[in-house]
């Protein structure tokens, strides 16, 4: 009688769990068109070549437009339905 017992504990511990656990991150629904590539659905981290990066956010979430190529550093925010041009952007990150 203890083994059901426990196994339904362990169950249930493990049910818990994985009620508690963040989700996966997942994409912003929409494009993303970096000096011209459009990026389908985009999530994390893009870097590019040399600046300026105009960046045309047709998704659902905030992109971000780093003075890096990794994603750090200044970044320019460029709000859903925006547009930007960055003097000085290297990459872009969308959440």
């Amino acid at each position: 009688m203890r083994r059901p017992i426990a196994a339904l504990g362990v169950l249930a511990a493990v049910g818990a769990l994985c009620l508690t656990l963040p989700g996966a991150a997942s994409a912003a629904p929409g494009e993303l068109i970096v000096n011209g590539q459009v990026i389908t659905d985009p999530s994390g981290c893009y870097p590019f070549g040399n600046p300026p990066l105009t960046v045309q956010n047709n998704t659902s979430a905030v992109a971000y437009v780093f003075s890096s190529s990794n994603c750090t550093g200044r970044a320019e925010v460029v709000q859903a339905g925006d547009s930007i041009v960055s003097t000085n952007g290297h990459s872009v990150r969308i959440s």
